[in-house]
C-alpha cells in the first residue's frame, strides 16, 4: 500500500481474467469463435464498414474472416475480449476488450467496442458496460478506467459521457490509424466516482424502470 496525499493507494491492482459476467439482460463471456463468430458476424455485419470507421480493424467480409480474427485474438490478455451475450436471444450481440492494462499504477481502458444494432442504445449494452466497470472497481481494485476515442467519433464521446465517463481533454496528433491522423478524445472514471454512479445505474436498470417493449421510463442519470 502507497501512500499518496494522505490517501491510502492499494497497487497493483489485480490483471483482469477470461471469466463470465452475469447480468439481468447482458452476460459477457471470453471469445470462443467456434461458438461465437456465427451469432457476432450476423450481429454486425448490418452497415459493418461504418460501425468499423473509427475501430483498429477492418470489418471481416464473411462469418470464416471473423473467426479466423477472432482466433488470432481469443488468446490475449491485453486486449482481453469478451463477447456482449444477449441473455433474452441467447446469443451474442456484440463485443468489447479491456486493453492497456497496468496494474502497477490500477488503470485500465474499455475498447474495441462493437456493439451490433440489436443491442447498440439498449439495456444490454448499458448493463455491458455497467458490469465491466463493476468489474473493474470492485474485483479487481483498479483506480482508474478509461474510455478513448477519435476525436471525430462524436456517438462514442457522446455515449462516454452517458455512462459516465468525464471528459479529460484531446491528445492531437496521438495515433495513425489505418492510414489517417486520429486526435484521441480521453474520458475516465475513478474509483471515489464508482458509488455514485453505480447507484445511478442500479436505478436505470431496475425491471420497473421499463415497459415491456423495453422502453424506458426514465433516462440513466447520476446525482
Amino acid at each position: 500500500m502507497i501512500e499518496a496525499d494522505d490517501v491510502p493507494i492499494r497497487v497493483p491492482a489485480a490483471k483482469p481474467e477470461p471469466i463470465v459476467l452475469e447480468g439481468r439482460y447482458a452476460r459477457l463471456e471470453p471469445f470462443d469463435p467456434a461458438r461465437h463468430s456465427n451469432d457476432l458476424f450476423a450481429a454486425i455485419v448490418s452497415d459493418a464498414d461504418t460501425r468499423h470507421r473509427w475501430l483498429f480493424d477492418h470489418a471481416p467480409e464473411t462469418p470464416e474472416a471473423l473467426r479466423e480474427w477472432m482466433e488470432r485474438v481469443a488468446t490475449s490478455a491485453d486486449p482481453l475480449f469478451h463477447v456482449v451475450v444477449d441473455r433474452a436471444a441467447g446469443r451474442a450481440g456484440g463485443r468489447q476488450s479491456l486493453m492497456r492494462i497496468t496494474p502497477d499504477h490500477g488503470v485500465i481502458e474499455i475498447g474495441n467496442i462493437l456493439w451490433g444494432e440489436g443491442i447498440a442504445g439498449t439495456r444490454i449494452a448499458t448493463e455491458a458496460l455497467y458490469l465491466t466497470a463493476d468489474y473493474v472497481f470492485e474485483t479487481l481494485g483498479y483506480r482508474r478506467f478509461e474510455w478513448k476515442c477519435n476525436d471525430r467519433n462524436a456517438p462514442s464521446k457522446r455515449a462516454a459521457q452517458r455512462f459516465g465517463f468525464a471528459f479529460e481533454g484531446v491528445f492531437r496528433q496521438h495515433m495513425v490509424v489505418k492510414g489517417e491522423n486520429r486526435d484521441t478524445a480521453w474520458f475516465a472514471m475513478l474509483d471515489r466516482d464508482w458509488p455514485r454512479l453505480k447507484a445511478g445505474y442500479d436505478t436505470w436498470l431496475d425491471p420497473a424502470n421499463f415497459d415491456a417493449e423495453g422502453r424506458q421510463a426514465n433516462p440513466l442519470r447520476f446525482a
